[in-house]
């Protein structure tokens, strides 16, 4: 082997030993001084993580101090997406595992199911119905919010289950058990419609929720939905904190390195007293049994501070159901029951009020001038309207009927309150060829003078206005002209007159108050986690009346008589005068042949409404009970109402099925 050979080699050794050199330094430099910021802000990412701290929810109590909300612990599964293994098969095999202890399948599945006919000639396939199952795969695209962020995958998870995910984390890294407060209701159906319920916030309103930039909103979080638990989300929801925390492979804490904390939300107290609330249910659920009414509302208002006293609205439901997030079959079941058990027919509910609405035109009417005291009208049962095409033939005229078939007789404006007369109504209110009656436009005026085609403001969701109904109206509901018989209709609560039973007792309290229409407020006080009170009650006036007030107090002297010698004599209580008046509202409903169903005599189907306050002199409380389907006010909303005002006055209640017994002392 030459010389020249071996020294060849040697030198290649050496150029290939300062190469291996030169890219070993050069990956070093680009390790430790080009990249170093780079590869540190990686492993930084792998080790840290700024966790936002939710701040404790306040909780809500009643007028007395009793416990109606609190937040108890529940477990939820987080993933996150960075920390899953990066091999593919691995990271199946982890969500495939997480998976089967949730029950949440991993990727789209369908079950297909074929729907066939039947026919002479044999079955065949008419349609394939597929119902697609939410994946951990969904879940984890649409609250992807970075490799680190982490996303929750299941809430309410059960306490072992939540423990076996635990222990087996060492075979899920990325995986991790998270212990976070719901809600819960202690009264449950007693208080779902007040209270409302709380759940994740609708991906359609995200935007507006992080645009309220001090309350620190994140997509997955908590909301109140409906309720109070709505209508005080910025009170009740506090301020969240933040952690920057160490993390290990596990995801499990290991060291917090700087902290935030969170503003705990403040408490909610509300002006209902529970015990009367759940007495007030009792009642009616009595009273609707009795009147074979499977929908039924009572509420109670301070006349003289617009307080809610207490609102009851069933069917009800379990609000309890959504704390932890609702099944599908249990959703769906509520959301299908003919009777709506979701919807608090208090507020949101609109009626025909039926004869409870005659106070309006009486006070209307004595303040207009159209009548006095003294106006009397003769009711013989029955009144005609002539056709507005062909006015001078009698045979096209159309017949209006009082419910008192034989008539009333004359009758003045107290006499018609007491009786419920619907000729002197229909005539004070439409008027006749020798009579002017208040018109539709001014019956209009003093129906939301009232409060009546507007909401309320009560500091609850879903709240609904009624109608108001005006000839421009009906040309843009019916393309029909408004006519003389519509005003008739409307002067009774009947037509399209529509209210919600708070709005009709808010117009009660008003009456019972000397003409003050309060805003009805739920939230007595708001209070810090210390106890010290940020905010108390103050009545917000919505309007004085524009009626003298001798007008009113001959209406509440009306509206006494008709309960000491009227049509509201079930409404008596020994030892408290109750002013009141009765409604029956008509309301039509159609049999399988498309006709309107009428009883024996003739007659729709009426809801039974009945209003009153008490002490007459003094009034402490106005009440208003709406029995849908349930007959007459007179016999089965007012005995209701009688049996609630016992409760409340403190004296004892009596047997429903025998209203004869209100007024035995």
């Amino acid at each position: 082997m030459t010389n020249w050979y071996i020294r060849g080699r040697y030198v290649l050794f050496r150029i290939i030993v300062i190469a291996a050199v030169v890219l070993v330094s050069a990956k070093l430099w680009d390790l430790q001084i080009v990249s170093s910021q780079s590869y540190q802000t990686e492993a930084n990412a792998n080790r840290f993580r700024l966790v936002q701290i939710d701040a404790p929810r306040g909780v809500i109590y009643d007028s007395a101090g009793r416990l109606l909300v609190r937040n108890v612990p529940s477990f939820s599964v987080m993933v996150t997406p960075g920390a899953l293994p990066e091999d593919t098969e691995q990271r199946e095999q982890v969500l495939q595992k997480l998976g089967d202890y949730l029950g949440i399948p991993v990727h789209e599945t369908a079950l297909d199911s074929i729907i066939y006919s039947s026919s002479s000639e044999g079955a065949e396939p008419l349609a394939i119905n597929s119902q697609r199952t939410k994946t951990i795969d969904d879940i984890m695209n649409t609250q992807y919010n970075g490799e680190w962020t982490a996303v929750r995958i299941a809430s309410n998870v059960p306490r072992d289950i939540a423990f076996i995910i635990e222990e087996t984390q060492t075979q899920m890294p990325g995986v991790s058990v998270v212990a976070e407060p719901i809600r819960e209701y202690l009264e449950g159906e007693l208080m779902s419609h007040i209270l409302g319920y709380e759940g994740r916030i609708p991906a359609d309103e995200l935007e507006a929720y992080q645009a309220q930039t001090e309350l620190k909103y994140q997509p997955d979080d908590l909301v109140g939905l409906t309720g109070i638990e709505a209508t005080q989300e910025s009170v009740l929801r506090g301020t969240a904190g933040q952690k920057h925390i160490e993390v290990d492979a596990y995801e499990h804490e290991v060291a917090v390195l700087a902290e935030d904390e969170p503003v705990p939300g403040a408490n909610v107290r509300l002006t209902i007293d529970v015990e009367l609330q759940r007495a007030v249910e009792d009642i009616l659920r009595d009273g609707m049994k009795r009147a074979n009414s499977d929908v039924g509302v009572a509420v109670l208002l301070d006349p003289n501070t617009g307080k809610l006293l207490s609102s009851v609205s069933l069917p009800s439901f379990d609000n309890n159901k959504f704390s932890g997030g609702i099944s599908y079959d249990e959703y769906y079941q509520l959301s299908s029951d003919p009777n709506h058990p979701m919807i608090d027919h208090a507020i949101s509910g609109q009626y025909p009020p039926g004869s409870t609405f005659k106070v309006i035109p009486a006070a209307a009417a004595l303040q207009e001038g159209i009548i006095t005291l003294g106006t009397t009208v003769n009711c013989q049962g029955t009144i005609k309207v002539p056709n507005k095409y062909f006015p001078d033939d009698p045979t096209l005229a159309q017949t209006f009927y009082c419910w008192q078939t034989w008539g009333h007789g004359n009758v003045n404006v107290t006499e018609a309150l007491q009786g419920s007369c619907d000729i002197f109504f229909y005539t004070v209110g439409g008027g006749t060829n020798d009579f002017e009656g208040l018109g539709i436009d001014r019956l209009d005026e003093y129906m939301k003078m009232f409060g009546f085609g507007s909401p309320t403001g009560i500091e609850l969701t879903g709240e609904s206005k009624g109608l108001v109904p005006t000839p421009k109206w009906k040309v843009q509901n019916y393309g029909e002209s408004w006519a003389l018989g519509d005003t008739y209709n409307a002067s009774i609560g009947q037509g399209f007159d529509l209210v919600t039973p708070l709005q009709l007792v808010n117009a009660t309290a008003a009456i019972a108050n000397g003409g003050t229409l309060y805003q009805p407020q739920v939230v007595e006080e708001i209070t810090d986690a210390d106890g010290h009170v940020i905010q108390a009650f103050q009545p917000k006036v919505i309007r004085e009346l524009a009626i003298d007030k001798d007008i009113l107090a001959y209406v509440r002297a009306a509206m006494r008589d008709t309960v000491a010698n009227g049509t509201a004599r079930y409404a008596q209580i020994p030892g408290i005068e109750v002013a009141g008046k009765t409604g029956s509202a008509e309301y039509a409903v159609w049999d399988a042949n498309g006709d309107l169903v009428r009883d024996e005599f003739g007659h729709l189907p009426t809801h039974a409404w009945f209003i009153a306050f008490a002490p007459y002199e003094n009034p402490e409380v106005a009440v208003v009970v709406f029995l849908e389907g349930g007959g007459t006010g007179a016999e089965m909303a007012a005995p209701v109402v009688a049996n609630i005002l016992r409760y409340y006055f403190g004296l004892p209640t009596v047997d429903l099925s025998d209203p004869t017994r209100q007024i035995i002392d």
